[in-house]
């Protein structure tokens, strides 16, 4: 058989599965004793395209009921506790496939607060555990603000692993990397354009220091743009259902095709070297607060995560009132 552009894209970086469908990951998985994935990751806008999917009903029914058994349908936070143990699920679907970590991502409104994330991530983390999926398999994502770095760095002194979201430029990676992260996640379409130099800088940089977080860019529309990432060698790439399908549907191109032009950005020691999570984050909120373009894509990621999640709680509760 001929390889596939997707198999060829496996062999230059570790591919893992931005999609929470049990069907494409056994799609692309070659034998049930080699998992083709290492990673699986979601955030709300893919939790809530399976919400209301026909094939989802048993499995969101099971979530409404395994809470409704322990609080009342109108308590304040009855949504979103359906919404968590709802992702767990879907996230357990996909647990077979994998050689990795499962991914969830923190509540959008608990991106400035510390200590709501913080709790937030250990609820994720229990939750996991309660299904049968170790803390070791399980990697909580974060937006990167400063409240977000710091409840990083203390998530990671109890054991619970972290990934760096809604990244968009290298202050934001060296605190992530301060954090003790074990990934960032650049958004490489930045939700509209490409920032292939800022992903580049980013494993550039991290090399220089010897950080041990990896980059693992995400946002990816096209398989034009999956050969154009590849070329910046990142250590992972996340990948959507249906440009995985595509992928697997086109042939492999001419090694060259993975070369980049691109030369890492030279950064002042300073820069590299502070201390982005002291002070609560000070320097980092200062570093946003100057980077105007890199704030506005965080804000718009949060605000495009907050959408979709009041979506789905909103369907939660018609469906909980049915029930």
């Amino acid at each position: 058989m001929s390889p596939t552009l997707l198999t060829q894209i496996s062999e230059l970086v570790t591919v893992d599965i931005d999609c929470m469908d049990p069907e494409v990951a056994q799609r692309h998985t070659l034998s049930s004793s080699a998992p083709f994935f290492c990673d699986m990751t979601s955030n709300q806008a893919i939790v809530s395209g399976q919400a209301t999917l026909p094939d989802r009903a048993v499995l969101l029914h099971s979530a409404i009921d395994e809470v409704k058994g322990k609080q009342s349908v109108g308590s304040d936070t009855f949504a979103q506790d359906v919404l968590d143990v709802f992702t767990v699920l879907l996230a357990k679907q996909v647990y077979p496939y994998l050689t990795g970590n499962v991914h969830a991502q923190t509540s959008p409104p608990a991106a400035f607060d510390t200590q709501r994330t913080i709790v937030h991530a250990r609820k994720l983390v229990a939750l996991f555990e309660q299904n049968g999926i170790p803390k070791s398999r399980v990697c909580i994502k974060i937006p990167t603000t400063a409240e977000g770095m710091v409840a990083c760095a203390q998530l990671q002194t109890e054991g619970i692993q972290t990934l760096a979201t809604c990244l968009f430029n290298v202050p934001q990676a060296l605190a992530a990397h301060q954090a003790k992260c074990i990934y960032v996640a650049p958004y490489f379409n930045e939700l509209q354009h490409p920032m292939s130099q800022v992903i580049f800088d980013v494993k550039a940089v991290y090399g220089q220091i010897g950080s041990k977080t990896k980059v693992m860019p995400a946002s990816i529309v096209t398989p034009r743009e999956i050969i154009g990432l590849v070329s910046l060698k990142p250590n992972h790439i996340t990948i959507s259902g249906g440009i995985l399908d595509k992928l697997a549907a086109l042939p492999a191109v001419a090694p060259e095709e993975f070369k980049s032009p691109l030369k890492a950005t030279e950064l002042a020691k300073e820069v590299l070297f502070a201390d982005y999570l002291a002070s609560d984050g000070a320097l980092l909120k200062d570093a946003l607060l100057k980077d105007v373009e890199s704030t506005r894509k965080l804000n718009d990621a949060l605000k495009l995560f907050d959408d979709f999640e009041k979506q789905t709680k909103e369907y939660i509760n018609e469906l909980s009132g049915k029930a």
